[in-house]
């Protein structure tokens, strides 16, 4: 009698595992019903490609004027961010040691129609190339820009600092056991 209910306990709850699984599985929504083209994808493209030129250039008034009122960027890593005043010191700071400074890019943009991620987005892929100490550095990245009226109100850039750094002659040292 015992071995019978365990058996039949053991049964009812692989049964709700499963149809809970299922539910889950349900509930993924399908990339056409929360992804969809964007509807200002010039304006939105040509706000993100403007920012990247300007802030590249030196024309941080530029650079300022497309940021919105609570602009973040985030990244490369996990724990780096910054409001828009600390990106404008951070290149004021780069201006001084990056020169030849240059920036090539190819864009795309589409809308999340819900969620955290709701709104209209534009990715950028490309290279940042400058001269540092003498030395050519060619710096692959990617950032999604969230564009909302005329504004970007955040980006999300990677690249490979460690790539960066060893280039200017860095070395990794192991730690010692």
């Amino acid at each position: 009698m015992k071995s019978t209910i365990q058996f039949y306990l053991l049964f009812a709850a692989f049964m709700l595992m499963a149809s809970t699984a299922k539910l889950q599985a349900q509930a993924q929504p399908r990339y056409k019903d929360m992804v969809v083209e964007n509807p200002t994808a010039e304006a939105d493209m040509q706000v993100a490609g403007d920012y990247l030129n300007a802030i590249v250039s030196g024309d941080q008034a530029k650079a300022k004027s497309l940021m919105g009122d609570k602009f973040m960027l985030y990244g490369p890593s996990a724990a780096d961010s910054s409001n828009a005043q600390k990106e404008l010191t951070s290149w004021t700071e780069n201006y001084k040691t990056h020169m030849n400074r240059k920036v090539e890019f190819i864009t795309q943009t589409f809308k999340v129609l819900s969620g955290n991620l709701q709104g209209n987005w534009v990715s950028m892929w490309g290279t940042y190339s400058c001269t540092i100490d003498g030395k050519n550095i060619a710096i692959p990245f990617q950032s999604t820009s969230r564009v909302e009226n005329g504004k970007i109100t955040s980006i999300s850039m990677y690249f490979d600092n460690l790539s960066v750094l060893t280039k200017l002659g860095y070395t990794l040292t192991p730690p010692k056991k």
